[in-house]
């Protein structure tokens, strides 16, 4: 496949959309449940306002994934962080959960645009070294989902929300600045038709199917490890930086570990089949270590395996998307990839605490687990299944 290669100064803006769509997905939840009874709100209210910024990003992806096929990556990009500045700039002045309900509706729209048409840019711009580059946006996305909420805790607890949207505004705007300098305009490609029935098989085929659920999977247990090792942290007694360095060490692990292993992938000294397997096994393990076992060395052991489980997984996945589909139809399907990310960050914590509020936290991890090596058998099940040789229509 042909691909728009050019350098990492390029590229790098991409970085800074992938860390602001990450960061403003979950920087608010830290510090909102503590200011929701200053907006008057109910128990109901605080559960919609946490949900509305991922309800709009499972809806709209997909749409802006092709929109950004039919006009160019670019203009979708900076028009999603363009939206999002103003989004986070009127979040400054909300003073009702009606208004932060709406300014978040607007933040998570936004973010629909510039996170799957970023990730069709990477894809487009990194030539042969597409797991590398993803490799690096991956870590920055890491980042900006772990590290969201300790920022956003430490800006709520000294200023309140008008300080976080304050932040959010500025790190959106830098990044629509730097895309609008550095980014090259990728050329618009012809479009090859199909028909719903060409549409529904694509979807199914293995070579999305299979990344588009390891994605999901590694997601669903990063949304988990966040909120659930520090609350068994807090019922071991462990002070908030013992936590805190729980989670950072995930962060760690997983942003150092995503270029290794994106070198690696495109130096073909591993396959997809094996890093996938490999990286949702860590998973696995450090989900089960701390089922097993809770302690302050059990959660750091959890971390490190998770860390450097969903740092494997994730750019493995998105380089394998990358490598087979048509460039023409690049920004659909990681459109519809992270429809599947987005699923799995709110079903693992779901399924967690489900599991945890009718037997225990234990458990809920348990089940996790078997929901995580049921993917992977079945991953490795459907890699073994006849698949097109051809990129041509390979991909949703």
């Amino acid at each position: 496949m042909t691909r728009d290669t050019t350098s990492t100064r390029h590229i790098a803006p991409l970085f800074a959309a992938g860390f602001t769509t990450a960061f403003g997905a979950h920087s608010i939840a830290a510090g909102l449940g503590s200011e929701f009874e200053a907006l008057g709100s109910s128990l109901l209210t605080l559960g919609i306002l946490l949900a509305v910024y991922d309800v709009a990003e499972v809806i709209l992806k997909p749409v802006f994934g092709t929109l950004s096929d039919r006009i160019g990556a670019k203009p979708v990009i900076l028009g999603g962080l363009v939206v999002f500045t103003i989004m986070s700039a009127m979040g400054i002045f909300a003073n009702s959960a009606l208004a932060l309900g709406l300014v978040r509706l607007g933040q998570g729209a936004a973010a629909s645009a510039f996170s799957p048409a970023a990730s069709a840019a990477v894809a487009r711009l990194s030539g042969p070294s597409t797991g590398q580059y993803f490799g690096r946006y991956g870590a920055w996305k890491t980042l900006g989902y772990v590290l969201g909420p300790l920022i956003g805790a430490g800006l709520i607890f000294f200023s309140g929300l008008p300080a976080l949207f304050a932040f959010m505004a500025v790190i959106s705007l830098a990044a629509a600045i730097w895309v609008w300098l550095k980014m090259p305009v990728l050329p618009i490609l012809p479009k090859q038709r199909y028909t719903l029935a060409d549409l529904a098989r694509q979807t199914v085929q293995p070579g999305f199917l299979v990344p588009t659920m390891v994605l999901a999977a590694s997601t669903g247990a990063l949304g988990a490890a966040v909120g659930f090792l520090p609350l068994i942290g807090s019922k071991l007694g462990l002070n908030e930086m013992q936590s805190m360095g729980v989670v950072s060490m995930l962060a760690i692990c997983s942003a150092l570990v995503q270029p290794w292993i994106g070198r690696v992938n495109d130096q073909a000294w591993i396959s997809f089949a094996t890093g996938m397997a490999l990286g949702l096994l860590l998973i696995i393990a450090g989900l089960v270590s701390v089922a097993i076992w809770q302690s302050f060395a059990t959660l750091l052991l959890s971390s490190l395996l998770l860390g450097t489980g969903v740092g494997i997984s994730t750019p493995l996945g998105f380089a394998h998307l990358a490598s087979t589909t048509p460039d023409e139809r690049i920004g659909r399907t990681m459109g519809s990839a992270e429809l599947g990310r987005e699923l799995g960050d709110a079903g693992g914590p779901i399924l967690v605490g489900a599991v945890a509020a009718t037997a225990s936290v234990s458990a809920g991890l348990w089940a996790l687990a078997a929901v995580i090596l049921a993917i992977t058998l079945l991953g490795i099940l459907m890699l073994r299944l006849p698949d097109s040789p051809s990129k041509q229509g390979t991909i949703a």
